[in-house]
């Protein structure tokens, strides 16, 4: 026993560490200078807290007080420099720990799907009501992904010579703003945040449905895998930060684990607790991007539903600025 602590002593306090086990060796996952920072807090308190620890063992001297005064301050260190790591933590919550490879490979592969949007289509949008009745609008839409974030154009017309342009864009942050040319008026502008949940054009689709912002918020989560149908799935849940503009509280999402496409998303209204439901039909690539030609949106507890169907458009459409011009946006909001 005596020559066993003996050993242990001579050793110094990170061979110690690594030696008998009591934290893990650690690689180098990290993303970011603040991960190498938390991280290499991390390993100073554990050889803190050991080195005083080798340090109380080697010196025969110690009487109660002195030992005492040797404990309280190893403690007091630790303490400091744990309530240090807990800031840095805070300030950078997603990356106070090792990252999960999955949650990587689904955020960056939905998100570099989005970064390469450059489509222009053509389509309908119907609302199925519960006995059978049926209104569709004819819409057509454009979007692409410039350096400051997404653009994305829509029109729909009704039955009638009535129609809705909605422009949406979304920073490279995930900030969302929304114009729009709603019937009756002939100037755009912008809309304001209490209509985001509004029905477009009476759909199941609000306007904050037409962009797929959940990708980008601060707060994601990876969640045990599922199948979706025959799809294996990961399945992401993302919850917005309190800078996040936006109706609902989470979004889950089931993407297929071989093409990073969503299959099934629920979205989660704020407050309420209301979930609509959206499923997503007749998968297919085109230009090295998958897309959708069906998406169906349900609204909990509303009969009937939503689909909007891709009937035509182009996956390469080398799109400008100049085609994102909704016309003369108005200074002054709506009311």
């Amino acid at each position: 026993m005596k020559q066993d602590a003996e050993r242990v002593r001579s050793l110094s306090p990170k061979v110690w560490i690594l030696k008998w086990g009591c934290i893990p060796q650690l690689e180098n996952h990290y993303p970011s200078p603040w991960m190498g920072a938390i991280r290499t807090l991390a390993v100073y308190i554990a050889m803190t807290f050991l080195r005083r620890i080798v340090m109380l063992s080697r010196s025969r001297k110690c009487g109660r007080y002195l030992e005492a005064r040797w404990v309280n301050r190893a403690f007091g260190t630790i303490q400091s420099s744990i309530a240090l790591l807990v800031l840095l933590s805070l300030v950078h919550p997603s990356r106070a720990f090792a990252v999960n490879p999955d949650l990587e490979t689904v955020l960056t592969g939905s998100r570099q799907r989005i970064e390469k949007l450059d489509y222009r289509v053509t389509g309908r949008l119907t609302r199925v009501e519960g006995n059978g009745k049926r209104t569709s609008y004819k819409f057509v839409a454009k979007a692409h992904w410039f350096p400051d974030g997404l653009r994305l154009l829509s029109e729909f017309s009704g039955p009638g010579s009535e129609k809705t342009s909605v422009l949406l864009h979304m920073s490279v942050s995930g900030h969302v703003t929304i114009e729009a040319v709603l019937p009756g008026e002939e100037a755009a502008s912008a809309l304001p945040f209490e209509r985001w949940n509004d029905p477009l054009v009476g759909s199941d689709f609000s306007y904050e449905d037409m962009v797929e912002s959940q990708f980008f918020w601060k707060n994601q989560a990876l969640l045990a895998p599922e199948k979706y149908g025959a799809r294996d799935c990961f399945v992401l849940k993302s919850m917005p930060g309190s800078q996040d503009r936006t109706y609902y509280d989470s979004v889950t999402s089931w993407i297929d684990r071989g093409i990073l496409y969503p299959v099934h998303v629920v979205k989660t209204l704020r407050g309420t607790g209301q979930q609509k439901e959206f499923i997503y039909y007749g998968l297919r690539q085109i230009g090295g991007v998958w897309s959708a030609t069906q998406v169906e949106a349900k609204l909990q507890g509303k009969p009937g539903s939503s689909i909007l169907v891709i009937e035509g458009g182009s996956g390469k459409a080398n799109l400008g600025r100049k085609d994102f011009d909704i016309g003369h946006s108005g200074a002054q909001q709506r009311k």
